[in-house]
């Protein structure tokens, strides 16, 4: 957090808070394992590490825990692949390192790439809304993984872009990671009232939120003078 911050990066897109019970996933390097008691305090103290107690502290950056939810059950351990799981299995061995992370402030939440019991995680109301947001209060924002939204067609979920923009900001994503489906696509669908204002509001306030608490309005530049010291 102190270096990443010097250099002038405010966000980081860790911890990864996955499960993983299958060998074969080749992404288990990067979380806690198999153990979702382990999961749980990994995450409180990853969160507690990257982000203190002020986001605007000059070492200190927000936090994103990744990948909501249940993205480490890929079936057949193939990165991508659906995942199927009965919602108490979803409850007490995928969510809880995702729970304890909310509940240390993390400032911001990465949706998954595939599909959840047949609904992509970028555009999945459960997950999106009922459980981070009024389940648990998460007042952050929740940006999608890597071209997610413009995969809700490659996944069967969405007609076109315009439908994929509608469908994962209707279900409670915030932000858009570089497919440009919201940006293309958003304004037209206002305007023609199929988002209203409000919604749009919506998800662009807790965006505004974290910018506001990382004290980027105040102060957007990072000292150059301080980066070699400090690395």
């Amino acid at each position: 957090a102190r270096e990443a911050r010097a250099a002038g990066i405010h966000w980081t897109f860790a911890p990864m808070l996955d499960i993983a019970r299958d060998a074969r996933w080749g992404r288990i390097v990067e979380g806690a394992g198999e153990d979702p008691f382990l999961g749980q305090a990994m995450a409180a103290a990853q969160v507690r590490g990257f982000q203190g107690t002020a986001l605007s502290a000059a070492d200190r950056v927000a936090a994103c825990a990744k990948h909501f939810a249940a993205y480490g059950a890929a079936e057949g351990g193939r990165d991508y692949d659906s995942v199927n799981v009965p919602e108490s299995q979803l409850r007490n061995v995928y969510l809880p390192p995702f729970h304890a992370a909310a509940r240390a402030g993390v400032a911001t939440f990465m949706s998954a790439y595939m599909d959840l019991n047949d609904v992509p995680a970028a555009a999945n109301g459960f997950l999106l809304r009922d459980v981070l947001r009024k389940e648990w209060g998460f007042q952050g924002f929740v940006v999608s993984d890597a071209m997610a939204p413009a995969s809700l067609i490659t996944q069967g979920f969405a007609r076109q872009g315009r439908d994929a923009a509608y469908r994962s900001l209707a279900a409670g994503l915030n932000m858009d990671m570089a497919s440009g489906t919201f940006s293309r696509h958003i304004a037209g669908l206002v305007q023609e009232g199929q988002l209203t204002v409000a919604q749009l509001d919506e998800a662009v306030r807790p965006i505004l939120a974290v910018k506001f608490a990382l004290g980027l309005f105040d102060k957007p530049y990072a000292d150059e003078s301080r980066v070699a010291a400090v690395l």
